[in-house]
Parts: C-alpha cells; structure tokens; sequence
C-alpha cells in the first residue's frame, strides 16, 4: 500500500494584486524523498514554498500537509504542525545581531520549554551535524562566508529536529566546490534523519546529487514530475533546454561508455 503524501497541494492559485502567480496547481510530495522544484525564472517556485508553508496565503485551493488542510487548523493546531518543520530561506534570514548559536536557538526558544543551558547545548549539536566547527556559535553572521552563512542558516532549519525541510536556492550564490559540498550535506542527513526535503533549485548540478524526484513549474502550474531520465523524454520546450542544453549535458553523470 502506497504511503499518503507528506504534502498534497489541489487546485492551488497564489496571486499578488491581479497578476496570477500558480493556478490550478496540483502536486504531491512523497514522504523520505529528496524533491527539486525546477523552472523559469518568475514562475513562481518560491511562491510555491511559501504558500506551502503558510507564508503567502494562497486565494484558493487547499494545501495538506502531514495529513492535515493547513487552512482549516486552529492557531495552536497551526504551530504544532510547524513545529515538524524547518525552513531555510534562500538568503539564509539570519538575524544579523544574534550569534549563530543565538540564530539556532531562536526556534527552541519559540515552541519549547527547555532550559537555556539545554538549548545552548542542542544548538551547537545542531551546528556541528551542520558541518560547522563549535567555535562558529559564537560568531555572527557577518563573520562568515557565504558557504558557513549557508550552513549556519540550515542548522537553525534543523533546530527542531524537523520531519520535513524546506530548502530555498540553498546553493545560490556558491563557487561549485562549496555549492558540491553543500549538496553531499543535504543529501547525507537527508539518510541519516529520514527527512523529506521539499527542495527549490535552479542548479542542474544539485539536481544531479541529491534529488529523487524533480517538479518542474511553469505556465502557473505543474508541468512535469519525475526522474531525470524520466523528464528528458517529456516534449517540452523548456524541459528540453533545461537537461538537454550545454548545462543539463554538463551536470550529468557519465555513461560507462563516455568514462
């Protein structure tokens, strides 16, 4: 018996003012899965994370996630849910005047009841499973790279041990090498937690090294769902460009016969 999805969004429409962002959008995200969210520049794939998550009420349409409509959840029913998550925002959302330490705290201090020295101490394990050093918690995000900033922001996603995580453009902004290694990260407590990562991407290379499956978006909908090899052979124009362009060809994986 196939398991329900963790997340199930039906006939969703999200628009700003008049001008329609996704309509008649339906998708299901499968529970333990690494899913990239792919498409055109504007066609509304943080949109999507955001309506998901409550972040952009959306006009119409209903999103379910854990088994439960969101629009229909009493405040406290609301913030039990989004305690089983954990967002990373694309330019990480950092609190510029707290340490990362105090950045990773922020969400125990929200929606537990732990003692200080407690938190304290799950902070710098969250830290570390981050790929951080310990002594990064006392430091600001203004005395980090771009790459640390990355992971200091994804430990605080991970602050309360979440079952689902958002990712938004994690890589963006990145050299390859760093980009490539955050990409092993993800991928690596993705097995290790038994996570579903709900992940919004323009990078074909973190396509390549994490993902199970790939939506793509455009036309203010879902266009396609699958495998990489599954989308090459969907006759779309832009799916097409997309794995089959000098970059698509790049990224991928090398047959036995081109090795």
């Amino acid at each position: 018996m196939t398991a329900a999805p963790i997340i199930r969004v039906r006939d969703l429409k999200v628009a700003f003012g008049s001008s329609v962002v996704l309509e008649h959008l339906n998708l299901d995200i499968p529970q333990g899965e690494v899913v990239g969210v792919i498409g055109p520049s504007g066609c509304g794939k943080s949109v999507l994370l955001r309506a998901i998550t409550g972040l952009k009420p959306p006009e119409s349409g209903s999103v379910e996630v854990f088994g439960e409509q969101l629009e229909t959840l009493s405040r406290e029913e609301r913030t039990a849910i989004e305690r089983r998550w954990g967002i990373m925002f694309q330019d990480g959302a950092l609190f510029s005047n707290l340490t990362v330490r105090e950045n990773v705290m922020v969400p125990m201090k929200e929606h537990t009841q732990l003692s200080r020295p407690l938190m304290h101490d799950l902070a710098d394990m969250k830290i570390r499973l981050s790929g951080l050093a310990a002594s990064a918690g006392d430091k600001y995000p203004s005395d980090l790279s771009g790459g640390m900033r990355k992971r200091a922001a994804l430990a605080r996603a991970l602050a309360l041990d979440p079952e689902l995580l958002f990712l938004d453009e994690p890589t963006a902004g990145l050299d390859p090498i760093t980009a490539a290694a955050f990409d092993t990260l993800v991928r690596s407590l993705q097995r290790a937690l038994g996570l579903t990562v709900f992940l919004v991407t323009h990078d074909v290379d973190t396509l390549h090294a994490t993902c199970d499956r790939i939506v793509v978006l455009g036309e203010k909908k879902v266009l396609a769902v699958g495998t990489i090899p599954e989308l090459r052979e969907v006759d779309h124009p832009w799916i097409q460009e997309y794995f089959s362009g000098p970059r698509g060809r790049a990224a991928a994986p090398m047959t036995e016969e081109e090795a």
